[in-house]
């Protein structure tokens, strides 16, 4: 566990990024798999999980599997978290969390955001991102 923690802290934020992006998408096609998450009877191939979660991380709305069909109201939750986080982006919600748990945001998540966000410099960088958070759950509430 302690080399895989170096070796991830040695990685660039770009690259931190996109295995953040596939690690959310893997996590949401195994759980799409499961069976809670499709009616019974109707059997999700592994590709066809993979292409949902992908889809609704980068939030385009494809699939290729009849949604309403296929997935149970368990699966639904998880296509909208997905959704959730692919709107707000895995940098952001790692902040979210790190937050919640009480946590300091550290330069190597901040580093993250801003390669993320695409912000020029890093002032003011957490009070934005919170902002952001703040704003989208007031509006979805």
């Amino acid at each position: 566990m302690k080399n895989i923690l170096f070796w991830l802290n040695r990685q660039s934020p770009a690259r931190l990024l996109s295995m953040g992006f596939a690690a959310v998408i893997l996590i949401g096609a195994l759980v799409l798999m499961l069976p809670f998450s499709h009616k019974a009877g109707t059997p999700v191939r592994f590709i066809d999980a993979l292409f949902v979660s992908t889809s609704a991380v980068c939030v385009t709305g494809l699939t290729t599997v009849p949604v309403g069909d296929t997935f149970t109201p368990i699966g639904y939750t998880v296509i909208a978290i997905l959704i959730q986080i692919g709107g707000l982006g895995v940098a952001t919600v790692g902040v979210l969390f790190t937050l919640l748990i009480g946590r300091k945001i550290g330069l190597k998540t901040r580093q993250l955001v801003v390669e993320a966000m695409n912000f020029s410099g890093y002032g003011g960088l957490i009070q934005t991102v919170k902002f952001f958070l703040k704003l989208t759950f007031i509006v979805e509430a």
